[in-house]
């Protein structure tokens, strides 16, 4: 057969953080001491509450498919999570329990995006959300943000930006690969921006309960009419349980409930018995402790990179990120990684992946293992600098 892939794959860039991870295992299965500092994957297992409800619900032989827009017990607990921790009553019906995170984007681009419309998406951002935009036919737009507005957009960005073309904007808050917030203030004048444009907004909290000065707001405090994504993966540590949320304004439910029955018939039956437990006081406690430990990591590598060299530019709010300027050590972030990696045994991830706005001059850092790597990583990084 000839080989002919749809037109929009050619517009599809690899996923450099996962080529550098898989580079790092093949160096470790060689023997090599690899200190993991490249993807955002918390290194604390699933919290034990969570797994022991899982087994639970296999012993239970609850396996079966549910629902397409979720567990009802489970949407209603997420619901109930909205109510506690944020004050905001969000009504079960629209709440969407999704593939992780990267299912409820893939849902709400599906429902939204229209071919040949434009998105507008902050560069540098999570790489993947121009994809999804593509994947749909739509035409990612990168907004240059940079440190003067905390690397996120603003309505006058959007003055700059937005045409006759765009249709939505996506934001991140926290976001990867910044860990810089916006604050309600803030969500309120980029959504009255959008509303003025009759746009769509879609705010992703995936880091939402990992943030070290304040506690981030939901964007539905602001408005019902927007979108927003939430994850079991960062905060809740259920990476490959592979299970998230989607938050849906009331007009658009049924529209993501026929998507969701055609694109994925339902989110993992076991996965979601087992989130049942996320939301329990043992394990909240738990993923404070976390925090905790998140904090105290960012605290020891952000002065002990700069000593290096490196320049921090946004101190992060959220996430577990430090995106710093490597320019005065290295012209081209990519080839850098490459080198820390191959010689070092550090890995990190090139700014390449985030965008293209000033991409060579940056690395990110991921603080997702403990201080003992991280002053490993710092000593080899010292010495390969001087070498």
């Amino acid at each position: 057969m000839r080989y002919r892939p749809a037109s929009r794959t050619r517009d599809i860039a690899p996923f450099h953080v996962m080529e550098l991870l898989a580079r790092a295992q093949a160096l470790e299965a060689t023997g090599r001491e690899i200190v993991h500092m490249e993807v955002g994957e918390p290194d604390f297992p699933t919290p034990e509450p969570v797994v022991r409800a899982a087994n639970h619900a296999l012993i239970d032989n609850k396996t079966f498919y549910t629902p397409a827009l979720g567990l009802p017990e489970l949407r209603e607990a997420i619901a109930e999570f909205y109510h506690t921790r944020y004050g905001v009553t969000v009504p079960t019906q629209r709440i969407v329990v999704t593939a992780g995170a990267s299912g409820a984007l893939t849902l709400a681009l599906a429902c939204l995006a229209e071919p040949g419309r434009e998105w507008v998406l902050t560069d540098p951002g999570y790489p993947c959300n121009r994809h999804f935009v593509r994947a749909f036919e739509g035409v990612p737009v990168g907004l240059p943000v940079g440190p003067e507005s905390n690397f996120q957009p603003t309505p006058t960005h959007l003055d700059a930006c937005w045409t006759s073309r765009t249709d939505g904007l996506i934001v991140a808050t926290p976001a990867n690969p910044t860990g810089t917030m916006l604050t309600h203030g803030e969500l309120k004048a980029l959504h009255a921006a959008v509303a003025a444009r009759d746009g769509h907004l879609i705010v992703d909290e995936i880091y939402h309960g990992l943030t070290y000065e304040n506690n981030a707001e939901t964007a539905l405090a602001v408005s019902d009419d927007l979108w927003v994504v939430q994850s079991f993966s960062k905060y809740f540590q259920m990476t490959g349980w592979r299970l998230g949320w989607l938050v849906v304004p009331e007009a658009y439910v049924r529209d993501i409930e026929k998507l969701a029955q055609n694109l994925f018939i339902a989110p993992s039956t076991p996965a979601q018995h087992a989130a049942l437990a996320a939301f329990e006081p043992d394990t909240l406690a738990i993923l404070e402790a976390r925090r905790e430990a998140f904090r105290h990591r960012r605290n020891f590598l952000m002065p002990a990179l700069e000593t290096l060299g490196f320049r921090v530019v946004a101190r992060p709010q959220g996430a577990f990120y430090l995106y710093c300027d490597c320019s005065e050590l290295a012209p081209d972030s990519f080839a850098f990684a490459t080198r820390l990696l191959e010689e070092a045994g550090v890995a990190a991830t090139p700014g390449l992946d985030f965008g293209t706005h000033c991409a060579a001059q940056h690395l990110r850092f991921a603080y997702t293992t403990d201080i003992p790597q991280l002053a490993i990583a710092i000593d080899r990084i010292r010495h390969f600098l001087q070498a």
